[in-house]
């Protein structure tokens, strides 16, 4: 009896401390499980922000959300790759052989892509089917291209040059293809220049947050910031197809063409053809497009002839590299504020705005040209990213109001790839240009002139009429 009960007593002992044991294991293991989700929470947490930004609104649903975070991978990537381009051409060389390196880069890469731009939008418009493939192509293209530009900038090899033009031209490629992707993507209620709007909008950010990255990458080694767009662009790949199955749809579409109407038809379809009224995209998108072709060759004029100018005669009390970067985060604010005040404005009054924006940016050009100064040059390079985001949304606000839904598609890939041709002409005539800031920027107020006095009166009138009464298509 008496060994039973002390047997009995150990038993309830043992489980006593075998449940004070347990619990003292579960508590641990509480605290491990807390200390692990701490350390997660900054990653998975922010994870979470941006997915319930991107997906709001009903952009989850609808494939925008997908769509917004691919164009940030894409930012990211490509502005990796202008990193250690821009400190191998540019910055590790004095800078009368800067000029002529980045004259050789140009001649070597953009001069070969004005000739293979106008291909692009009609390449991709025979194959409407494929745009998802269309767009990892892009994205793996340049995953590759950055692992052989990585050999390329320590050996200063002649390689680097049709390298950095491949990735130009699928860098454009992805660029057309992306057009063409949003109004398939459109959620209940959205308009056309909301969603681009917010596109835009993604790729700016992921941008300014890849940017300081990169430089950091830089610091390690040449190659770094290459092998940093290698893994993003590899991440690209696979986000292309997770983009939903109607962009690769092409139901009801036909082919776009960049003309008024059938009286003003050009190049190969001068002859008329079968229902022009519904293929031709209306006089106020011409005239929007041709202001947008000005402003975005005033932006690859600046870009490339303030890289120079600033070099030489950096802002006061700054390095050259602090002051590119000074009027760059200039330009991205100005860029960011106009697509915001875009998105807000949605489409009213289009070419009103055009008109507005374009005259506020020649006020400030011709300034600039007549009171030359560093301040000036800012204030420029903020007004001019302002004017583009304000003036593309604007023009896809006109495409969307204008073009039927049958060519529409076709009229946003084409149009793009026709103001990319006008960027490669603004930065041919910024590297040539000689290194006198009043004369830039009297060169500037030209361009922006030309362009805002030959569609000033159409845009105009365009307005007072209402446009072309087309049905809208949210």
């Amino acid at each position: 009896m008496a060994t039973a009960r002390s047997h009995q007593g150990t038993s309830r002992t043992g489980g006593v401390e075998g449940h004070h044991r347990s619990g003292g294991t579960g508590r641990r293991g509480g605290r491990l499980r807390s200390f692990t989700r701490a350390l997660h929470f900054p990653v998975t947490g922010t994870a979470r922000g941006i997915r319930k930004a991107t997906h709001a609104h009903g952009a989850g649903e609808s494939g925008l959300g997908k769509l917004i975070e691919l164009h940030a991978v894409n930012g990211a990537g490509d502005v990796m790759i202008t990193i250690a381009l821009a400190s191998t051409v540019f910055f590790s060389v004095p800078t009368d052989e800067a000029r002529g390196r980045v004259a050789l880069y140009l001649a070597i890469t953009m001069a070969p892509f004005t000739l293979l731009a106008p291909v692009i939008g009609p390449l991709l418009d025979r194959v409407p089917h494929g745009r998802r493939a269309a767009m990892a192509g892009a994205m793996l293209a340049r995953a590759l291209l950055a692992l052989v530009l990585s050999g390329a900038v320590i050996t200063g090899g002649i390689e680097l040059y049709p390298a950095a033009l491949g990735v130009l031209v699928a860098s454009k490629a992805y660029g057309v293809v992306r057009s063409a992707v949003v109004p398939r993507l459109l959620p209940p209620r959205f308009s056309l220049v909301k969603a681009n709007s917010r596109v835009t909008l993604g790729g700016l950010l992921a941008t300014g947050v890849a940017a300081p990255i990169g430089a950091g990458l830089q610091a390690l080694g040449p190659r770094w910031p290459l092998y940093g767009a290698f893994v993003i662009f590899i991440a690209g790949t696979v986000l292309s197809f997770t983009l939903p199955h109607t962009v690769d749809s092409a139901k009801g579409e036909d082919t776009a063409l960049l003309a008024a109407d059938e009286e003003h038809l050009h190049g190969p379809h001068r002859k008329p053809v079968k229902r022009p009224g519904l293929r031709t995209v209306g006089i106020a998108v011409t005239h929007a497009l041709g202001v947008n072709a000005a402003i975005r060759c005033l932006a690859g004029f600046l870009i490339f002839f303030l890289a120079f100018l600033l070099r030489e005669h950096p802002l006061a009390g700054q390095s050259a590299a602090v002051s590119l970067g000074m009027v760059a985060v200039a330009a991205g604010v100005g860029n960011a504020l106009g697509t915001a005040v875009g998105a807000w404005l949605k489409a009213r009054a289009p070419e009103l705005i055009i008109v507005t924006v374009v005259a506020v940016e020649l006020a400030v050009a011709v300034t600039a040209a007549l009171f030359f100064s560093a301040f000036l040059v800012a204030c420029l390079a903020a007004v001019a990213g302002f004017a583009q985001a304000l003036a593309k949304l604007s023009l896809d606000a006109l495409i969307q109001r204008d073009v039927p839904e049958l060519v529409r598609t076709s009229a946003f890939a084409r149009s793009e790839t026709l103001l990319q041709m006008a960027w490669v002409l603004g930065g041919a005539i910024g590297i040539a240009l000689p290194l006198n800031g009043t004369l830039g920027m009297s060169v500037a107020a030209v361009v922006l002139a030309a362009g805002w006095l030959t569609t000033v009166r159409g845009l105009l009138s365009s307005a007072r009429h209402g446009g072309r009464t087309r049905p809208r298509v949210a």
